[in-house]
């Protein structure tokens, strides 16, 4: 009995065992550091229109999927369920949760979601995206899974009853680490630069655009007067002759050396555009989005915009591959309490970056060989 109980061990998966130390203060993926850094990447994106687009961009050029499946009932239901599951706030259909998560996964580095069953038991009811900081997660034991805990004011609370229901995501972590990181990391000094140009030259243009002048007097020689009552006359008929609320238009005239200038108007505004391309550049050699995607029309070549447009195709079936394993999981999960095992693929769309005319050119000309080639066979002059 007992040798047959250790040859059963030596086939069975053996568990994973911890050998190597890791330091105490990542054991929990919840605490201050990754949530001041994703306070940090929200505010990156709610005041830098460029990073917003870009990571727009990224999400809505991931695509679409299709679920297949050899059993005809199950591809129905999961085709059906892809539609209609609800996925909060009144909206339905899992290409839209998808679009949520990633958009999640881009800017806070770590996307979290829980899948809730149906109150029938016929699979799943809902799909719910949840902030990242609603959930802290710990390492396992044996080093290699991980431990869900519901979060209260950035603190660890009770662990969570159900983690199989439980979607979570990190971004590139650290070794050792259980959080992710923002595509957005490392932009903090640009964006500060950003910020700070901005409102400068908000605040140049609301001058120039909202002129304010200095009235100046100065008595003649011998000329006694009394500099407050000047002063308050000439205050009063400026204002009269300023304002535009009686719809007309009048004159300031006064008597003696009296100087006008406009304040500021000897201070040139600078010239953003040099430093704010820069800055650009910067944003968006990190986000990996081509300029034109964007609408900025810099001068570029069309071999130089394929090449971009091959490398973001690279990046999005990175973010797909990170996308399908949650997929097939709430798809998988939705089978097994609708009550069938039966296998399913999931096949992404072709991303394509391309003009359609020239995607209908190339179809065109490659059926154009497949023919030329099958009458060349036929013939007998290609073997």
């Amino acid at each position: 009995m007992m040798e047959t109980l250790t040859r059963l061990w030596r086939r069975a998966p053996q568990p994973a065992v911890l050998q190597l130390a890791r330091s105490r203060d990542s054991d929990w993926a919840g605490s201050a550091l990754p949530q001041a850094r994703r306070r940090f990447c929200r505010e990156i994106r709610r005041k830098v229109p460029v990073a917003d687009a870009a990571l727009d961009k990224i999400v809505r050029l991931t695509g679409e999927f299709i679920v297949q499946s050899d059993d005809a009932l199950v591809e129905e239901e999961l085709r059906r369920f892809c539609r209609e599951i609800a996925i909060g706030a009144g909206r339905q259909g899992l290409r839209g949760f998808l679009e949520q998560y990633l958009n999640s996964l881009l800017t806070d580095g770590t996307a979290v979601a829980e899948m809730i069953p149906a109150a029938d038991g016929s699979g799943l009811g809902a799909v719910l995206l949840c902030p990242a900081e609603s959930l802290a997660v710990r390492r396992a034991e044996n080093g290699v899974g991980l431990r869900f805990y519901a979060a209260r004011d950035g603190l660890p609370g009770e662990e969570v009853r159900w983690p199989e229901l439980i979607l979570y995501t990190p971004l590139d972590p650290d070794a050792g680490e259980g959080w992710g990181h923002s595509v957005l990391e490392g932009l903090e000094a640009v964006s500060r630069v950003w910020e700070q140009i901005l409102r400068s030259t908000a605040q140049n243009f609301e001058r120039a655009g909202s002129l304010r002048y200095a009235v100046t007097y100065r008595p003649g020689e011998g000329e006694r007067i009394n500099p407050r009552e000047v002063a308050e006359t000439m205050a009063r008929e400026w204002r009269a002759a300023m304002d535009g609320s009686s719809g007309s238009v009048s004159d300031f005239v006064a008597v003696g050396n009296v100087e006008i200038r406009v304040i500021g108007a000897d201070s040139p505004i600078l010239d953003t555009e040099v430093p704010v391309r820069q800055l650009l550049e910067q944003i968006i050699a990190k986000l990996g989005v081509p300029p034109f995607l964007l609408g900025l029309h810099w001068s570029t070549t069309e071999r130089m915009s394929k090449q971009q447009a091959d490398l973001l195709t690279s990046e999005l079936e990175r973010y797909r591959s990170l996308l399908t394993p949650v997929l097939r999981r709430i798809l998988d999960t939705h089978l097994r309490l609708w009550g069938h095992t039966a296998p399913f693929a999931v096949e992404w769309q072709d991303i394509s970056l391309q003009d359609t005319a020239e995607l209908a050119q190339a179809r065109y000309d490659n059926a154009r060989a497949a023919v030329l080639e099958e009458q060349l066979t036929e013939k007998g002059e290609i073997v």
